[in-house]
Protein backbone atom coordinates (compact mmCIF):
# COMPACT_ATOMS: atom_id res chain seq x y z
CA UNK A 1 0.00 0.00 0.00
CA UNK A 2 1.67 3.18 -1.45
CA UNK A 3 1.82 5.95 1.70
CA UNK A 4 -0.42 9.38 1.78
CA UNK A 5 2.12 12.42 1.48
CA UNK A 6 1.03 15.14 3.49
CA UNK A 7 2.97 18.24 3.48
CA UNK A 8 2.40 20.28 6.84
CA UNK A 9 3.56 24.21 7.96
CA UNK A 10 4.32 22.12 11.69
CA UNK A 11 4.66 18.12 12.43
CA UNK A 12 4.72 17.52 16.13
CA UNK A 13 5.62 14.03 17.48
CA UNK A 14 4.38 13.63 21.27
CA UNK A 15 0.74 14.32 22.47
CA UNK A 16 2.10 15.33 26.26
CA UNK A 17 1.50 18.51 27.67
CA UNK A 18 4.02 20.25 25.23
CA UNK A 19 3.07 18.53 22.00
CA UNK A 20 -0.68 19.48 22.55
CA UNK A 21 0.41 23.02 23.83
CA UNK A 22 2.13 23.93 20.49
CA UNK A 23 -0.03 22.22 17.95
CA UNK A 24 -2.99 23.83 19.32
CA UNK A 25 -1.43 27.45 19.23
CA UNK A 26 -0.62 26.54 15.35
CA UNK A 27 -3.43 25.36 14.19
CA UNK A 28 -5.59 28.25 16.18
CA UNK A 29 -3.13 30.60 14.15
CA UNK A 30 -4.51 28.78 10.81
CA UNK A 31 -1.42 26.38 10.25
CA UNK A 32 -1.62 22.69 8.80
CA UNK A 33 -0.45 20.90 11.24
CA UNK A 34 0.38 17.20 11.88
CA UNK A 35 0.37 15.22 15.08
CA UNK A 36 2.11 11.78 15.64
CA UNK A 37 1.15 9.74 18.63
CA UNK A 38 1.48 5.81 19.18
CA UNK A 39 0.62 5.91 22.62
CA UNK A 40 -2.47 7.53 24.82
CA UNK A 41 -3.67 11.07 24.20
CA UNK A 42 -2.64 13.34 27.14
CA UNK A 43 0.74 11.89 27.52
CA UNK A 44 2.39 11.20 31.19
CA UNK A 45 1.02 14.05 32.75
CA UNK A 46 -2.98 13.16 32.26
CA UNK A 47 -2.72 9.43 32.31
CA UNK A 48 0.12 7.97 34.67
CA UNK A 49 1.87 11.30 36.50
CA UNK A 50 0.23 14.90 37.50
CA UNK A 51 -3.22 14.04 37.85
CA UNK A 52 -3.77 10.59 38.99
CA UNK A 53 -1.31 11.36 41.64
CA UNK A 54 -2.70 14.62 42.77
CA UNK A 55 -6.16 12.76 42.93
CA UNK A 56 -4.30 9.84 45.05
CA UNK A 57 -2.90 12.88 47.28
CA UNK A 58 -6.48 14.35 47.53
CA UNK A 59 -8.32 10.86 49.00
CA UNK A 60 -5.57 10.45 51.26
CA UNK A 61 -5.80 13.87 52.77
CA UNK A 62 -9.18 13.69 53.34
CA UNK A 63 -8.31 10.54 55.55
CA UNK A 64 -5.49 12.28 57.43
CA UNK A 65 -8.37 15.26 57.82
CA UNK A 66 -10.55 13.19 60.05
CA UNK A 67 -7.66 11.44 61.62
CA UNK A 68 -6.90 15.03 63.04
CA UNK A 69 -10.40 16.43 63.26
CA UNK A 70 -9.99 16.02 66.64
CA UNK A 71 -7.87 19.14 67.32
CA UNK A 72 -10.52 21.13 66.02
CA UNK A 73 -13.47 19.59 68.48
CA UNK A 74 -14.35 17.20 66.20
CA UNK A 75 -15.21 13.54 66.93
CA UNK A 76 -13.98 10.96 64.29
CA UNK A 77 -11.69 8.04 64.97
CA UNK A 78 -9.94 6.52 62.29
CA UNK A 79 -11.38 6.64 59.01
CA UNK A 80 -12.16 3.22 56.57
CA UNK A 81 -10.22 3.20 53.41
CA UNK A 82 -12.28 1.70 50.55
CA UNK A 83 -8.80 1.29 48.59
CA UNK A 84 -10.46 -0.01 44.88
CA UNK A 85 -12.90 2.65 45.46
CA UNK A 86 -9.96 5.40 45.90
CA UNK A 87 -8.45 4.02 42.82
CA UNK A 88 -11.80 4.49 40.98
CA UNK A 89 -11.70 7.96 41.97
CA UNK A 90 -8.09 8.49 40.57
CA UNK A 91 -9.14 7.11 37.57
CA UNK A 92 -12.31 9.19 37.13
CA UNK A 93 -10.59 12.47 37.52
CA UNK A 94 -8.34 11.41 34.70
CA UNK A 95 -11.98 10.64 32.60
CA UNK A 96 -13.14 13.75 33.24
CA UNK A 97 -9.55 15.36 31.81
CA UNK A 98 -9.12 13.48 29.35
CA UNK A 99 -11.64 15.25 26.34
CA UNK A 100 -9.47 18.18 26.46
CA UNK A 101 -6.65 16.12 25.23
CA UNK A 102 -8.46 13.92 23.09
CA UNK A 103 -7.98 12.98 19.40
CA UNK A 104 -11.49 14.40 18.10
CA UNK A 105 -11.13 18.00 20.05
CA UNK A 106 -7.42 18.42 18.00
CA UNK A 107 -9.53 17.31 14.74
CA UNK A 108 -11.66 19.59 15.84
CA UNK A 109 -9.17 22.18 15.46
CA UNK A 110 -7.73 21.41 12.24
CA UNK A 111 -5.18 19.00 13.41
CA UNK A 112 -4.01 15.84 11.36
CA UNK A 113 -3.50 13.38 14.31
CA UNK A 114 -1.89 9.79 13.78
CA UNK A 115 -1.96 7.17 15.91
CA UNK A 116 1.24 5.77 14.95
CA UNK A 117 5.11 5.96 15.65
CA UNK A 118 6.75 8.32 13.38
CA UNK A 119 10.70 8.08 12.55
CA UNK A 120 12.99 10.67 10.24
CA UNK A 121 13.50 9.36 6.64
CA UNK A 122 15.32 12.65 6.20
CA UNK A 123 15.86 15.96 7.12
CA UNK A 124 12.17 17.74 6.54
CA UNK A 125 10.27 14.21 6.22
CA UNK A 126 8.86 12.35 8.86
CA UNK A 127 7.20 8.68 7.68
CA UNK A 128 4.49 6.45 10.22
CA UNK A 129 3.16 3.00 8.88
CA UNK A 130 0.58 4.66 6.63
CA UNK A 131 1.81 8.39 6.10
CA UNK A 132 4.81 10.27 5.14
CA UNK A 133 4.84 14.13 6.67
CA UNK A 134 7.06 16.54 5.09
CA UNK A 135 7.46 20.38 6.95
CA UNK A 136 8.63 23.35 7.54
CA UNK A 137 9.12 22.62 11.11
CA UNK A 138 9.53 19.31 13.57
CA UNK A 139 8.43 19.15 17.11
CA UNK A 140 10.10 16.62 19.26
CA UNK A 141 7.78 16.45 22.39
CA UNK A 142 8.80 12.83 22.59
CA UNK A 143 8.57 12.51 26.59
CA UNK A 144 10.79 11.10 29.07
CA UNK A 145 10.71 7.03 30.53
CA UNK A 146 11.18 5.88 33.93
CA UNK A 147 14.79 5.42 34.70
CA UNK A 148 15.54 2.27 36.17
CA UNK A 149 18.64 2.02 38.05
CA UNK A 150 21.23 -0.93 37.62
CA UNK A 151 20.83 -2.26 40.73
CA UNK A 152 21.36 -6.04 40.91
CA UNK A 153 18.43 -8.24 40.78
CA UNK A 154 15.87 -5.32 40.11
CA UNK A 155 15.59 -6.81 36.51
CA UNK A 156 14.19 -10.18 38.27
CA UNK A 157 11.40 -8.66 40.52
CA UNK A 158 8.30 -7.22 39.62
CA UNK A 159 8.15 -3.39 40.63
CA UNK A 160 5.93 -0.61 39.50
CA UNK A 161 6.62 2.72 38.26
CA UNK A 162 4.89 5.73 37.27
CA UNK A 163 3.33 4.10 34.41
CA UNK A 164 1.76 0.92 36.19
CA UNK A 165 1.23 2.58 40.40
CA UNK A 166 -1.87 3.87 39.39
CA UNK A 167 -3.27 0.66 37.97
CA UNK A 168 -3.22 -1.44 41.26
CA UNK A 169 -6.48 -2.14 42.83
CA UNK A 170 -4.88 -3.85 46.11
CA UNK A 171 -3.53 -1.52 48.89
CA UNK A 172 -0.02 -2.79 49.61
CA UNK A 173 0.88 -4.10 53.16
CA UNK A 174 4.78 -2.06 52.63
CA UNK A 175 4.93 -0.24 49.70
CA UNK A 176 8.78 0.20 49.45
CA UNK A 177 10.37 3.55 47.44
CA UNK A 178 13.39 3.34 45.05
CA UNK A 179 13.74 7.24 45.38
CA UNK A 180 13.51 10.22 47.17
CA UNK A 181 12.24 13.01 44.78
CA UNK A 182 9.20 14.50 44.35
CA UNK A 183 6.97 11.51 43.20
CA UNK A 184 8.65 8.80 45.88
CA UNK A 185 7.83 11.97 48.68
CA UNK A 186 4.22 12.54 47.28
CA UNK A 187 3.64 8.70 46.92
CA UNK A 188 5.03 7.70 50.08
CA UNK A 189 2.82 10.37 52.38
CA UNK A 190 -0.25 9.51 50.02
CA UNK A 191 -0.16 5.54 50.35
CA UNK A 192 0.85 5.85 54.15
CA UNK A 193 -2.11 8.03 55.18
CA UNK A 194 -4.32 5.02 52.86
CA UNK A 195 -2.90 2.83 55.38
CA UNK A 196 0.05 1.02 53.96
CA UNK A 197 3.28 0.59 55.74
CA UNK A 198 5.79 2.98 53.51
CA UNK A 199 10.07 2.63 53.48
CA UNK A 200 11.65 5.59 51.24
CA UNK A 201 15.09 5.08 50.30
CA UNK A 202 17.27 7.62 49.10
CA UNK A 203 20.92 7.50 47.96
CA UNK A 204 21.54 11.26 48.00
CA UNK A 205 19.97 13.34 50.00
CA UNK A 206 16.35 14.08 49.78
CA UNK A 207 15.04 17.57 48.05
CA UNK A 208 18.88 18.83 48.13
CA UNK A 209 18.31 21.07 46.00
CA UNK A 210 15.51 22.89 48.23
CA UNK A 211 15.48 25.26 51.32
CA UNK A 212 17.47 22.74 53.86
CA UNK A 213 15.48 23.96 56.94
CA UNK A 214 11.85 23.65 54.78
CA UNK A 215 12.64 20.68 53.24
CA UNK A 216 13.61 19.13 56.45
CA UNK A 217 10.42 20.23 58.14
CA UNK A 218 8.85 18.42 55.30
CA UNK A 219 10.58 14.94 55.86
CA UNK A 220 10.00 15.44 60.21
CA UNK A 221 6.52 15.76 59.01
CA UNK A 222 6.84 12.62 56.66
CA UNK A 223 8.25 10.70 59.23
CA UNK A 224 5.54 11.71 62.11
CA UNK A 225 3.27 10.53 59.82
CA UNK A 226 5.26 6.87 59.86
CA UNK A 227 6.97 7.16 56.60
CA UNK A 228 10.54 5.52 57.07
CA UNK A 229 12.71 7.53 55.24
CA UNK A 230 16.44 6.73 54.68
CA UNK A 231 18.69 8.79 53.39
CA UNK A 232 22.06 8.75 51.80
CA UNK A 233 21.42 4.68 51.40
CA UNK A 234 22.18 2.73 48.28
CA UNK A 235 19.92 -0.16 47.05
CA UNK A 236 22.78 -2.95 46.45
CA UNK A 237 20.59 -6.55 45.57
CA UNK A 238 17.24 -7.10 45.24
CA UNK A 239 15.52 -10.19 45.59
CA UNK A 240 12.12 -11.89 45.55
CA UNK A 241 10.61 -14.70 47.61
CA UNK A 242 6.96 -15.30 47.28
CA UNK A 243 5.07 -12.24 48.06
CA UNK A 244 8.12 -10.76 49.79
CA UNK A 245 10.69 -8.25 47.58
CA UNK A 246 13.92 -8.13 50.07
CA UNK A 247 16.11 -5.03 49.56
CA UNK A 248 19.73 -5.14 50.54
CA UNK A 249 21.04 -1.59 51.60
CA UNK A 250 24.16 -0.29 51.90
CA UNK A 251 23.59 1.91 55.11
CA UNK A 252 20.14 0.27 56.16
CA UNK A 253 20.33 -3.26 56.27
CA UNK A 254 17.82 -5.56 54.82
CA UNK A 255 14.25 -3.99 54.24
CA UNK A 256 11.32 -6.19 52.98
CA UNK A 257 7.81 -5.33 51.46
CA UNK A 258 5.00 -6.69 49.16
CA UNK A 259 5.56 -3.92 46.59
CA UNK A 260 8.27 -1.97 45.51
CA UNK A 261 7.97 1.65 43.67
CA UNK A 262 10.95 2.89 41.37
CA UNK A 263 11.21 6.70 41.08
CA UNK A 264 14.49 7.52 40.68
CA UNK A 265 13.91 9.82 37.67
CA UNK A 266 13.21 9.69 34.29
CA UNK A 267 15.21 9.12 30.72
CA UNK A 268 14.64 11.58 27.70
CA UNK A 269 13.60 9.02 24.42
CA UNK A 270 15.47 9.73 21.97
CA UNK A 271 15.07 5.77 20.03
CA UNK A 272 13.53 4.52 17.23
CA UNK A 273 12.95 8.31 15.80
CA UNK A 274 15.63 8.15 12.56
CA UNK A 275 17.80 11.07 14.17
CA UNK A 276 20.73 10.17 12.23
CA UNK A 277 18.69 10.55 8.55
CA UNK A 278 17.77 13.79 9.86
CA UNK A 279 21.18 14.64 11.33
CA UNK A 280 20.02 15.72 14.83
CA UNK A 281 22.51 14.93 17.65
CA UNK A 282 22.32 13.32 21.08
CA UNK A 283 24.83 13.68 24.22
CA UNK A 284 24.12 11.77 27.54
CA UNK A 285 21.64 14.08 28.11
CA UNK A 286 19.09 13.77 25.50
CA UNK A 287 19.02 15.95 22.23
CA UNK A 288 21.65 18.75 21.86
CA UNK A 289 19.67 21.74 21.78
CA UNK A 290 20.63 25.58 21.86
CA UNK A 291 18.55 28.39 24.06
CA UNK A 292 15.32 28.56 21.86
CA UNK A 293 15.07 24.41 22.18
CA UNK A 294 16.75 24.19 18.53
CA UNK A 295 18.38 20.53 17.57
CA UNK A 296 21.33 20.31 15.21
CA UNK A 297 18.84 19.99 12.20
CA UNK A 298 17.50 24.30 11.92
CA UNK A 299 14.19 22.45 11.19
CA UNK A 300 13.52 20.31 14.58
CA UNK A 301 13.25 21.33 17.87
CA UNK A 302 12.19 19.47 21.46
CA UNK A 303 10.08 20.71 24.04
CA UNK A 304 8.60 19.42 27.52
CA UNK A 305 10.02 16.40 28.94
CA UNK A 306 12.45 15.57 25.56
CA UNK A 307 14.36 18.96 26.22
CA UNK A 308 16.20 17.67 29.17
CA UNK A 309 15.42 20.92 30.94
CA UNK A 310 12.09 20.78 33.65
CA UNK A 311 10.69 17.71 33.89
CA UNK A 312 7.36 19.33 34.33
CA UNK A 313 3.80 19.96 32.94
CA UNK A 314 4.21 23.82 33.42
CA UNK A 315 7.93 23.68 31.92
CA UNK A 316 6.20 21.65 29.05
CA UNK A 317 3.59 24.63 28.43
CA UNK A 318 6.31 27.69 28.45
CA UNK A 319 8.39 25.96 26.10
CA UNK A 320 5.54 25.73 23.53
CA UNK A 321 4.50 29.28 23.82
CA UNK A 322 8.62 29.85 23.02
CA UNK A 323 8.26 27.88 20.53
CA UNK A 324 5.20 29.29 18.95
CA UNK A 325 6.31 33.10 19.91
CA UNK A 326 9.89 32.29 17.58
CA UNK A 327 7.93 30.27 15.09
CA UNK A 328 5.51 32.47 14.26
CA UNK A 329 5.47 36.22 16.32
CA UNK A 330 9.10 36.79 15.45
CA UNK A 331 10.02 37.24 18.86
CA UNK A 332 13.94 35.60 20.44
CA UNK A 333 12.40 34.44 23.60
CA UNK A 334 14.68 31.68 25.40
CA UNK A 335 13.68 28.29 27.01
CA UNK A 336 15.45 29.74 30.18
CA UNK A 337 14.37 33.37 30.13
CA UNK A 338 11.13 32.32 32.82
CA UNK A 339 10.73 30.92 36.22
CA UNK A 340 10.05 27.35 36.40
CA UNK A 341 8.86 26.90 39.92
CA UNK A 342 9.29 23.50 41.74
CA UNK A 343 6.31 22.31 44.11
CA UNK A 344 5.35 19.05 45.78
CA UNK A 345 1.80 18.87 46.76
CA UNK A 346 2.28 16.83 50.26
CA UNK A 347 0.89 18.38 53.21
CA UNK A 348 2.64 20.58 53.54
CA UNK A 349 2.92 21.82 50.25
CA UNK A 350 6.48 22.79 49.42
CA UNK A 351 7.19 25.26 46.88
CA UNK A 352 10.37 27.36 45.50
CA UNK A 353 12.28 28.78 42.58
CA UNK A 354 15.70 30.32 42.45
CA UNK A 355 18.81 29.42 44.41
CA UNK A 356 18.75 28.74 48.36
CA UNK A 357 20.52 31.24 50.55
CA UNK A 358 24.02 29.47 50.50
CA UNK A 359 23.96 29.13 47.09
CA UNK A 360 22.61 32.70 46.33
CA UNK A 361 25.76 33.61 48.40
CA UNK A 362 28.22 31.64 47.40
CA UNK A 363 26.92 33.85 43.53
CA UNK A 364 26.29 36.74 44.91
CA UNK A 365 28.23 37.26 48.08
CA UNK A 366 27.48 39.06 51.26
CA UNK A 367 25.30 41.30 49.47
CA UNK A 368 22.48 38.84 49.53
CA UNK A 369 20.01 38.81 52.41
CA UNK A 370 17.53 35.47 53.10
CA UNK A 371 14.01 37.17 54.82
CA UNK A 372 11.26 35.44 56.37
CA UNK A 373 8.16 35.46 58.31
CA UNK A 374 6.61 32.16 59.91
CA UNK A 375 2.79 30.86 59.68
CA UNK A 376 2.77 30.64 63.35
CA UNK A 377 2.19 34.22 63.11
CA UNK A 378 -0.33 34.18 60.57
CA UNK A 379 -3.86 34.92 61.75
CA UNK A 380 -5.43 32.25 59.00
CA UNK A 381 -3.09 29.42 60.10
CA UNK A 382 -3.72 29.67 63.57
CA UNK A 383 -7.24 29.71 62.66
CA UNK A 384 -6.90 26.75 61.06
CA UNK A 385 -4.97 24.99 63.54
CA UNK A 386 -2.08 24.34 60.62
CA UNK A 387 1.29 26.59 61.34
CA UNK A 388 3.89 24.67 59.86
CA UNK A 389 6.30 26.26 57.71
CA UNK A 390 6.35 29.59 56.47
CA UNK A 391 7.84 32.31 53.20
CA UNK A 392 11.03 32.65 52.78
CA UNK A 393 12.74 35.10 50.31
CA UNK A 394 16.28 35.31 49.00
CA UNK A 395 17.19 39.15 47.81
CA UNK A 396 20.10 40.03 46.22
CA UNK A 397 21.62 43.66 45.72
CA UNK A 398 19.10 46.71 44.85
CA UNK A 399 15.84 44.34 46.32
CA UNK A 400 16.55 42.04 43.72
CA UNK A 401 14.11 39.01 44.63
CA UNK A 402 16.97 35.83 43.57
CA UNK A 403 14.40 33.16 45.19
CA UNK A 404 11.71 32.38 47.01
CA UNK A 405 10.58 29.40 49.47
CA UNK A 406 7.01 28.19 50.87
CA UNK A 407 6.69 25.51 52.78
CA UNK A 408 2.78 25.62 53.69
CA UNK A 409 -1.01 25.32 53.23
CA UNK A 410 -1.36 26.35 49.61
CA UNK A 411 2.07 27.31 48.89
CA UNK A 412 2.32 26.91 44.96
CA UNK A 413 -0.42 29.00 44.91
CA UNK A 414 1.41 31.72 47.13
CA UNK A 415 4.53 31.23 45.53
CA UNK A 416 2.97 32.61 42.12
CA UNK A 417 2.42 36.29 43.51
CA UNK A 418 6.45 36.67 43.86
CA UNK A 419 6.96 35.46 40.30
CA UNK A 420 4.33 37.56 39.21
CA UNK A 421 6.03 40.63 40.83
CA UNK A 422 9.42 39.48 39.29
CA UNK A 423 7.74 39.03 35.84
CA UNK A 424 6.41 42.66 35.77
CA UNK A 425 9.96 43.79 36.56
CA UNK A 426 9.39 44.24 40.46
CA UNK A 427 11.67 43.53 43.74
CA UNK A 428 11.37 42.90 46.92
CA UNK A 429 9.86 46.42 47.65
CA UNK A 430 6.78 45.64 45.06
CA UNK A 431 5.94 43.02 47.06
CA UNK A 432 4.78 45.56 50.25
CA UNK A 433 2.98 47.85 48.25
CA UNK A 434 0.04 45.27 47.72
CA UNK A 435 -2.79 45.01 49.71
CA UNK A 436 -3.83 41.12 50.59
CA UNK A 437 -7.46 40.30 51.53
CA UNK A 438 -7.19 39.32 55.47
CA UNK A 439 -7.17 36.59 57.01
CA UNK A 440 -4.98 35.09 54.29
CA UNK A 441 -2.02 32.93 54.22
CA UNK A 442 -0.86 35.33 51.25
CA UNK A 443 -0.03 37.82 54.14
CA UNK A 444 2.84 36.11 54.81
CA UNK A 445 4.47 37.09 51.85
CA UNK A 446 4.18 40.89 52.24
CA UNK A 447 5.39 40.25 56.24
CA UNK A 448 8.46 38.63 54.86
CA UNK A 449 9.33 41.07 52.18
CA UNK A 450 8.60 44.13 54.76
CA UNK A 451 10.90 42.14 57.01
CA UNK A 452 13.73 43.53 53.89
CA UNK A 453 12.86 47.17 55.70
CA UNK A 454 12.78 46.68 58.96
CA UNK A 455 15.95 48.58 60.20
CA UNK A 456 15.12 51.11 57.32
CA UNK A 457 11.52 51.59 58.64
CA UNK A 458 12.02 51.08 62.29
CA UNK A 459 15.56 51.44 62.98
CA UNK A 460 17.26 54.60 64.70
CA UNK A 461 17.00 56.75 62.00
CA UNK A 462 13.46 56.28 61.40
CA UNK A 463 12.77 57.00 64.47
CA UNK A 464 15.13 60.14 65.11
CA UNK A 465 13.03 61.40 61.90
CA UNK A 466 9.62 60.60 63.33
CA UNK A 467 10.85 62.65 66.35
CA UNK A 468 12.41 65.49 64.28
CA UNK A 469 9.23 66.41 61.73
CA UNK A 470 6.97 65.64 64.87
CA UNK A 471 8.54 69.33 66.25
CA UNK A 472 6.62 70.83 63.00
CA UNK A 473 3.45 69.33 63.24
Amino acid sequence: MEKKTLKADLCVVGAGAAGLSVAAGAARLGLSVVLFEAGEMGGECLNTGCVPSKALLAAARRAEDIRRSDALGVKAGEPEIDFPAVMAHVHKAIAAIAPNDSQERFEKMGVTVVRERAAFTASDCMESDSIRVKAKRFVLATGADPFIPPVEGLDTVPYLTNETLFDITERPRHLVILGGGAAGLEMSQAFRRLGAEVTVIEAAEPLAGADPDQAGALLARLREEGVTIHSRTKAERISAERDTIRVETDAAGVIEGDRLFVSTGRRIRTKGLGLEAAGIETDGRGFVLDGKLRTTNKRVFAAGDAAGLDMLTHAAGWHASVLIRNFYFAQRTKAESAIIPRALYTEPEFAWFGPTEDEAREEHGDKVRAVSWAFDDNDRAIAEGDVQGGVKLVVGKGGEILGASILGEGAADMLQTVQAVIAAGGNVRSLTEYVPAYPTRGEAAKRAAGAYYEDAVFGPWAKRLARFLTVFQ
